[in-house]
């Protein structure tokens, strides 16, 4: 059997990397679930701006904890942008890590309250991971809270980034 690869749902005339991994299509239902999000909640999102291209995916997650936690969102962006270009973007918000061996950045911006993202790098740009809180009482969430298991849902899915889909 020959493994044939998907064209991405956005193809874009920039000369860059064609985004051959699909936020929306190539994360198994379970993985999410697992994850705390409801796969039926997924929201498409695509971002072609010309010089570069976004394909965007966002999920609702499941845990509720009165009280304390309303609700919570996953936003996944995969892009054909590189991590250097990411870094001189957020440079003042942006700590350089690595998930799996892979490069990455741990975005956490004071200004954007509730949100932690992690931006990993892929063959044909970046992959970022942006979760934000809704809390249920206005004392917030502690900033500490913010990325909390975020680094645990995106080393489950990075093996996924370069594999080839059909």
């Amino acid at each position: 059997m020959t493994s044939t690869t998907r064209t991405p749902r956005v193809v874009d005339d920039s000369g860059r990397p064609q985004i051959t991994f699909d936020p929306c299509l190539d994360i198994p239902d379970e993985v999410l679930v697992d994850a705390g999000y409801d796969p039926r909640s997924k929201e498409i999102a695509d971002y072609p701006m010309g010089t570069y291209t976004f394909l965007a995916c966002g999920y609702d997650g499941t845990v509720h904890i009165p009280g304390v936690l309303f609700r919570y969102g996953l936003n996944i962006l995969a892009g054909n942008v590189t991590l250097e270009e990411e870094l001189a973007k957020d440079r003042l918000i942006a700590t350089e890590t690595t998930i799996n061996g892979r490069r990455a950045l741990l975005e956490v911006d004071d200004n954007d309250q509730h949100s932690c993202a992690i931006a990993v790098e892929a063959k044909f740009g970046i992959v970022i991971f942006s979760r934000t809180y809704y809390p249920d009482h206005t004392r917030g969430v502690p900033r500490n809270e913010w990325c909390i298991d975020l680094d645990n849902l995106v080393s489950r899915i990075e093996p996924l980034l370069e594999q080839p889909r059909s």
